[in-house]
């Protein structure tokens, strides 16, 4: 297998594009293989990294169809529902709580204002 090319930063030839500016373009990699990387040199870490796409090779974003859009709401739908007192939380319940706000952190004083 053949090393992929590799760029600076901002050095990369026209013909290649990140999946966010494909996308930002209407377009998305459509199967091809990454074609080439870039480098960003940081100072106490390894070099970010992205990877390029052909943009010759790249196809048009697949268009939003009525089943996609309803199984994408109700998705989302799922996300702010508490599992522990399965109520809809008003917003997307954090991976690092897995409940709401008010499961997580029970008020030991009950619900009353302080004084």
């Amino acid at each position: 297998m053949a090393a992929l090319p590799v760029y600076r930063w901002r050095l990369a030839p026209d013909g290649y594009a990140t999946r966010r500016q494909l996308r930002a373009a209407g377009l998305r990699p459509g199967g091809q293989g990454v074609a080439a990387q870039l480098e960003r040199p940081r100072r106490r870490r390894g070099p970010l990294i992205a990877y390029l796409y052909r943009v010759d090779l790249a196809q048009p974003v697949r268009p939003m169809t009525p089943a996609r859009r309803a199984a994408l709401a109700k998705a989302n739908a799922a996300r702010r529902v508490c599992p522990s007192c399965r109520r809809d939380a008003g917003y997307v319940i954090p991976a690092s709580l897995g409940t709401c706000v008010p499961c997580a952190y029970p008020d030991p004083h009950g619900s009353e204002g302080s004084p």
